[in-house]
């Protein structure tokens, strides 16, 4: 039986059976492999799509809760500052600049800033009379403390423009940390055919994840494209809320390609290389400042240290010589 089987199976028809059959089913199995593997690439690739997606969706929901760019003034603010009419006294055109650098517009952000300007000397006087008259923190003569609240009352007339100050430079900061990117995507969106107003849009929603100042000032600036009837207003109103140099460089370069139909690539391509190497040129001057700030704090901290480490082992020796 078993030897019959053996020459069956050597016979050259079921020889040729066993090869057709694999050769269908290998044939059969390349047809089908290629639907039934899994696209991993694919799948991490959409995976960082949908973060992406996510992303987004998140900064935008976090710009949409901020507070809008114009605010209400509050009442007894608006109260107080029409009572005493703060806005022919207190309030000027560099003010007012200010604010816009700040990134406070509207009514309500000049509102607060008078109101704080009336309330903020009385309240810092009011409390310098009380530790330095009532309380008698110092033992010092009357002329010399009323002079501390006169000083006192001029730090809290200037506590608000410090306010500002410190805000503005924060804000700067973050338009400047983000400004070469911005001017890379707006270089790729404009050579790829896009107009603009598309480009700014665009960037404005790439580069909100890295910085929602200029997110807002870049969707600011194409609001104001699309209704103003002068194109140059809305980039000098850009230079303006920005005050930075390479802001007010792209600004004239792109007034230029309005005016006389110059390319647009090619300037956003040189204005974002000298940002970027600006940068650099700004990390390299925070690195090379580096070993002058911690030469004072090596020798306070590190060199008592080291003479002690030094020094004990040969003190012990030389007590130790003297008994």
């Amino acid at each position: 039986m078993l030897e019959q089987m053996v020459e069956t199976a050597f016979q050259p028809r079921s020889i040729a059976a066993v090869l057709t059959g694999i050769a269908a089913a290998a044939t059969v199995y390349t047809l089908v492999q290629p639907l039934l593997e899994t696209d991993e690439l694919g799948k991490r690739m959409k995976l960082v799509s949908d973060e992406r997606e996510q992303m987004r969706v998140r900064e935008r929901e976090r710009l949409s809760n901020r507070v809008t760019l114009r605010t209400e003034p509050k009442a007894y603010m608006k109260r107080v500052v029409e009572q005493f009419n703060l806005t022919r006294w207190l309030g000027t055109e560099t003010a007012k600049a200010k604010l816009v650098l700040a990134g406070h517009r509207g009514a309500g952000a000049e509102t607060a800033f008078l109101f704080f300007r009336l309330v903020m000397p009385i309240g810092v006087t009011i409390v310098a009379l009380f530790y330095l008259f009532v309380l008698q923190v110092l033992d010092q003569p009357l002329m010399i403390r009323a002079g501390l609240v006169v000083l006192a009352g001029f730090i809290g007339m200037k506590l608000p423009e410090l306010y500002l100050s410190n805000l503005t430079s924060k804000r700067q900061a973050q338009i400047r940390q983000a400004w070469p990117d911005a001017l890379d995507m707006c270089l790729i969106c404009v050579e790829s055919g896009m107009s603009s107003e598309n480009a700014f849009r665009r960037v404005s929603l790439e580069i909100a994840t890295q910085s929602a100042v200029l997110a807002e000032e870049l969707a600011l600036l194409n609001a104001e494209l699309s209704y103003l009837p002068d194109r140059r207003v809305a980039y000098e109103n850009l230079a303006l809320r920005t005050g930075l140099e390479p802001v007010k460089s792209l600004t004239t370069a792109l007034i230029q390609a309005e005016r006389y139909g110059t390319p647009v690539g090619q300037a956003l391509r040189v204005l974002a290389q000298e940002s970027r190497d600006i940068r650099m040129n700004e990390a390299e001057k925070k690195a090379a400042a580096l070993p002058p700030k911690l030469t004072v704090p090596m020798i306070v901290f590190f060199l008592p240290v080291l003479f002690v480490v030094i020094m004990t082992p040969a003190a012990i020796q030389a007590f130790a010589l003297m008994k």
